[in-house]
């Protein structure tokens, strides 16, 4: 268990770049408010530039300074600039601004590269156009056009969602609505302690949000945001890198900016990290994770609310003698890449065995060998091999530019391990 005091001298510390998941929430609640807002400690990524962007599109003023963004509030009031909102890879930003232009008026086009524009959207259009919006899309995938003239809200039902962001896009608009919002949820939902983080920040920025019933919500009308000074925690998937690092190396390495207490849902590597024999201890600022011999034999996990760590821990079952079954996450064959696919081309490329099944993968752990990785233009793919890199010679990474989506500074970072 977590020891609070615990502090290990020497030992390698990293320090992550704020949370890719509250930035952009932040951003958004920010940009409707009522005034001005400070937000501190925000991740500068290109994910973060395209929908820092497309606010200013929607008529807010914002502005890096001090480490962070001072962002002019709209109160709601979205102007209508006529330009495509052109989002890059940035699936959140997809999801989030697909609900958002729906407060404005008129014809908005929102749009990004081939890989974006091949991820689903469809069951967020069918969800707004129940509520009386005039959008489509083309094959259940961008771009995007939305003929908006206000959201009317009232009550919604979304059943076996696909992505949290659907029903986090709902949330974040739901203040704005003519009627609120009472939005009930049924069957799977996939990752979703992210609706928690979402409810989390529109609290913050003062709307008025009840939990209901276990799956159910209910975000009143008129109660809208208000400007205000927040600071973003540390990112939970970043740190998963490093975490990584030290179950591997057998060390002890400290992250900062991060507790173990986050509410971000990625957090939960470290349970998993706990069952693999690490030690982790933690303060309100950091988590230090010292890496121990890793347990042999067969293991199975779900990480259906927690999909962006199938990496991270799939190189992690790589190194370790047993198989490892990862199961519930067939929707990652939709993120920035096919990150089933991607996975299993990486692992025989290295010499491990490794099979996709029908929502996940099976990895049997070996031996690894010189290899050229190739990242598919993903992120989570090139660092999580990366650090793969630091216990088997000879990896190197293809495409190093691509982690400048969620943490430009990784590079230099791992350099201090």
């Amino acid at each position: 268990m977590a020891a609070e005091t615990h502090f290990s001298e020497n030992c390698p510390t990293i320090n992550i770049p704020g949370s890719k998941s509250l930035t952009q929430r932040a951003l958004i609640t920010a940009a409707l408010a009522r005034d001005n807002s400070f937000i501190s400690n925000a991740l500068l990524s290109e994910d973060i530039n395209y929908l820092v962007d497309a606010l200013r599109e929607l008529g807010a003023r914002i502005v890096f300074a001090d480490g962070g963004f001072s962002v002019y509030g709209t109160a709601g009031k979205l102007i209508n600039s006529g330009n495509p909102l052109f989002l890059g890879y940035n699936g959140t930003a997809l999801r989030f601004l697909s609900a958002l232009v729906c407060l404005g008026e008129g014809r908005y086009l929102i749009t990004g590269e081939k890989r974006l524009c091949e991820r689903p959207v469809g069951a967020l259009v069918t969800a707004l156009q129940g509520m009386g919006v005039d959008i489509s899309c083309a094959g259940n995938c961008p771009p995007v056009t939305i003929n908006a003239a206000g959201l009317a809200g009232g009550k919604i039902e979304l059943k076996d969602i696909a992505s949290s962001q659907y029903v986090s896009a709902l949330l974040l608009c739901a203040p704005y609505t003519k009627k609120g919002m009472e939005l009930t949820l049924q069957g799977d939902i996939v990752s979703a302690p992210y609706i928690d983080l979402t409810i989390d920040v529109m609290k913050n920025f003062g709307a008025a949000v009840e939990k209901t019933g276990q799956r159910e919500y209910h975000v009143h009308a008129g109660k809208i945001y208000q400007g205000r000074k927040y600071s973003v925690e540390g990112d939970a998937s970043s740190a998963s890198y490093f975490f990584l690092a030290a179950a591997l190396l057998q060390k002890t390495i400290r992250v900062n900016g991060i507790s173990r207490k986050s509410k971000q849902g990625d957090i939960r590597l470290l349970h998993i990290l706990e069952q693999s024999g690490c030690e982790i201890n933690s303060a309100d600022s950091w988590v230090e994770v010292s890496g121990k011999e890793l347990p042999e034999g067969d293991l199975i996990f779900d990480l259906n609310d927690i999909p962006d760590m199938v990496p991270t821990l799939a190189v992690l079952a790589a190194f370790r003698a047993g198989q490892t079954v990862i199961t519930n996450v067939a929707h990652l064959r939709l993120k920035e890449s096919n990150r089933l696919a991607a996975l299993v081309a990486e692992f025989s490329r290295c010499g491990i065995k490794a099979a996709e099944t029908n929502d996940g993968l099976i990895i049997n752990g070996g031996r690894i060998r010189p290899a050229v990785i190739e990242t598919y233009n993903d992120h989570r793919i090139a660092m999580s091999f990366a650090i793969a890199s630091l216990i088997a010679p000879g990896l190197q990474i293809s495409d190093k530019k691509c982690v400048d989506k969620s943490f430009p500074s990784f590079w230099e970072e791992l350099k201090k391990i």
